[in-house]
């Protein structure tokens, strides 16, 4: 397993990891098999969705918004309702196939890392599972 560390700088933010993800890919050496971005947080999220154009993000991330707005009469004291609200909406993780050792995405399709409750040190996981058939 892989420990994946960022940087955020907005309190909602996607970050687009799929080079890092697919590097681990490669030094693994993995030809088939899954590969699993695992979030530990519980104010962000691992997702897939386009990448092609970062317009996409921002919708996501308003309509997330209008969803769970910031204010709102949650009981979670910390401020953060929100964010918890966005995570379990998205998840925190996303499992992949990889075929002759390149993640199977679509065209237009990159993982993201979604921050929710920064600006914050974070980190994923990235575990690689060969296909042993």
């Amino acid at each position: 397993m892989h420990e994946c560390h960022l940087k955020t700088h907005r309190r909602v933010e996607m970050i687009d990891v799929t080079r890092e993800v697919q590097e681990e890919v490669r030094r693994r050496n993995l030809r088939d098999g899954l590969c699993v971005v695992y979030c530990p947080h519980t104010t962000a999220a691992i997702t897939v969705n386009e990448a092609a154009d970062p317009d996409v993000a921002r919708d996501i991330e308003m309509a997330l918004e209008r969803l769970a707005p910031l204010r709102g009469n949650y009981a979670h004291a910390e401020g953060n309702s929100d964010s918890h609200i966005k995570t379990a909406l998205l998840g925190p993780s996303q499992t992949l196939i990889v075929a002759d050792g390149r993640l199977v995405l679509g065209r237009w399709q990159g993982i993201f890392f979604c921050e929710f409750d920064g600006p914050r040190d974070r980190c994923f996981y990235v575990k690689i599972l060969p296909d042993n058939s």
